[in-house]
């Protein structure tokens, strides 16, 4: 299967630290890859490249088999490529509708069509399976979750085909993480390739096909999660040598 995004010996500099070297990495549509690594590691710097943040120095970035130039956010938009920041970036004085169609308002006329917005979020949300009090409750009153599941349903407004989860269950508790990582699940049962970033790997077991870890710049160790063990992992963020 040609992978969905393929980067290929991806580097990329800030002046004289170098925070990708050589980088090769692949995810294909209905699968979901951790990017693991300890702070320092370039994972935010992977994570800016492929959402169009960040220019390349070196190497190639391939979508679909094809070579691509992300030259800026809409690029990576236009591609199907959406990111969900680990701030979330919603609107908390607005309630779950606005915040799904903040920048992308349906108007009839001259005023805004709250009723088709409306009808449009919930069969949404009930694709994606999430579970909120109203799709006009104020996102100042959601839980964490509830939050992050607003967040990541905005990101599936433009139909993309990959999206990048920067520390999707952080600070989460318990029930609402396993809200989240149930989430991310759907979105590979849907047909869609998941990037997620994490440090915490109880939850990079749960829910991930492949580990990828980066160390100092450089991708050192990919880990079919089914036949992984937590401490090969670990040993290949840390730079440890089992015995």
């Amino acid at each position: 299967m040609t992978p969905l995004l393929e980067l290929r010996g991806v580097s990329r500099r800030f002046g004289p630290v170098e925070a990708l070297t050589g980088v090769d990495f692949e995810i294909s549509p209905r699968e979901v890859v951790a990017l693991v690594g300890d702070n320092g590691a370039g994972k935010s710097t992977l994570v800016k490249i492929v959402s169009g943040i960040l220019p390349i120095d070196g190497g190639e970035v391939r979508f679909d088999g094809r070579a691509v130039t992300l030259d800026g956010p809409r690029a990576a938009a236009a591609l199907g490529i959406a990111t969900v920041y680990q701030d979330l970036a919603l609107c908390e004085n607005l309630d779950v509708v606005g915040n799904l169609f903040l920048g992308r308002e349906r108007t009839r006329g001259p005023a805004l069509d709250e009723i088709a917005m409306e009808r449009e979020a919930v069969e949404l949300l009930r694709r994606l399976s999430v579970q909120l009090p109203s799709v006009r409750a104020p996102v100042a009153g959601l839980s964490g979750g509830q939050r992050q599941s607003v967040a990541v349903a905005r990101s599936m407004m433009g139909s993309p085909r990959l999206v990048l989860l920067d520390e999707p269950t952080a600070a989460l508790g318990v029930a609402q993480t396993r809200q989240v990582l149930d989430l991310i699940a759907r979105l590979r049962e849907q047909g869609l390739g998941v990037l997620m970033i994490s440090h915490n790997l109880r939850d990079v077991f749960s829910v991930a096909d492949r580990i990828s870890v980066l160390r100092l710049g450089r991708r050192v160790a990919t880990f079919e999660t089914a036949s992984a063990q937590e401490v090969d992992v670990v040993a290949a963020i840390t730079g440890a040598v089992r015995e």
